[in-house]
């Protein structure tokens, strides 16, 4: 759908596949625990208890003694068709953020985006007016997923994607239905918190490409504790990761020394600002392979 010369990622480098996996066992383990229990017999009120109440973002009401929903509501979806429909979107737009500034920068803009919508669903309710009143729980990365649109959007407006060699649409054109179908989905005529939601999500995505175009990194310390991590468990892919850098000799990286840093910024920014003018097809196949060659180095 998009052109992309790399095709499909491999499962490490593809942050895309590893949000939608994650979604995946997160309903299906969810409603498995539902059924199981309505198999048992046991009564309704303990999987609310115990499940709902702890994974779903509650009214404002009782969210202060359950703060941490704001981590776990994204991960759980109500229904089959709610995920399906998340998980295309999620790949439409998360494709694009990934294959622009590489697939170490997707899984913690998604995690923002949801930790900001959530607080937006919450904060909205503390408003003096009935029409921005919560559901009772509230589920779903609609919010994490309307933030990643806004990076991709602020990344490449101009960005068009393929379906055929002649027919090509627009991001900004699909970006729109997306956010029609949200805005439906989010009651908004009745309820004002979920479009909240929405909305947090929006402005957390943008602010994630905005301060990341500045050289601030908000991926920089998940992956600095998660590496360290894995070199504990993994020493010799530590040690092939090193020598394999050092065969790279004077390979220009974003994380390189500081003159080095700003000439290949400077060169990243000027091609970014060419796909938002003229699309991606626009670059030369020199300045195509740059690109892969930078989001290489970032993500390792």
């Amino acid at each position: 759908m998009i052109r992309n010369s790399r095709g499909i990622p491999a499962f490490n480098e593809n942050a895309v596949l590893k949000l939608i996996i994650a979604s995946g066992v997160g309903f299906v383990s969810y409603h498995l625990i539902r059924v199981i229990l309505l198999v048992a017999d046991a009564s309704p009120g303990v999987f609310t208890t115990i499940f709902t109440d702890n994974l779903l973002l509650p009214q404002v009401g009782g969210f202060f003694a359950k703060f941490w929903t704001v981590l776990t509501y994204g991960w759980v979806h109500d229904g089959f068709w709610m995920l399906f429909s998340n998980m295309v979107w999620l790949y439409v737009f998360g494709s694009l953020v990934q294959s622009l500034v590489g697939h170490r920068q997707l899984i913690p803009m998604f995690i923002y985006c949801m930790l900001v919508g959530g607080l937006f669903y919450e904060l909205a309710q503390m408003l003096p007016y009935d029409y921005f009143r919560g559901r009772a729980t509230m589920a779903g990365a609609q919010g994490a997923i309307v933030g990643v649109s806004v990076a991709a959007i602020a990344l490449a407006p101009g960005y068009r994607y393929y379906f055929t060699e002649t027919f090509k649409v627009p991001l900004v054109v699909i970006a729109v239905i997306f956010y029609a179908l949200q805005l439906m989905n989010a009651n908004i005529q009745y309820e004002g918190a979920p479009m909240a939601l929405l909305i947090g999500g929006a402005i957390m995505g943008y602010g994630y490409v905005i301060l990341l175009k500045n050289g601030v990194n908000l991926s920089g310390w998940i992956y600095n504790i998660t590496d360290k991590i894995n070199n504990r468990f993994e020493p010799d892919e530590r040690v092939n990761v090193n020598r394999a850098s050092a065969k790279r000799g004077k390979t220009i990286s974003l994380y390189d020394e500081q003159t080095n840093k700003k000439i290949t910024q400077s060169r990243v920014d000027e091609l970014l600002d060419k796909i938002g003018q003229k699309g991606y097809d626009a670059l030369t196949k020199e300045e195509q392979e740059f690109l892969r060659k930078v989001s290489e180095e970032k993500d390792n």
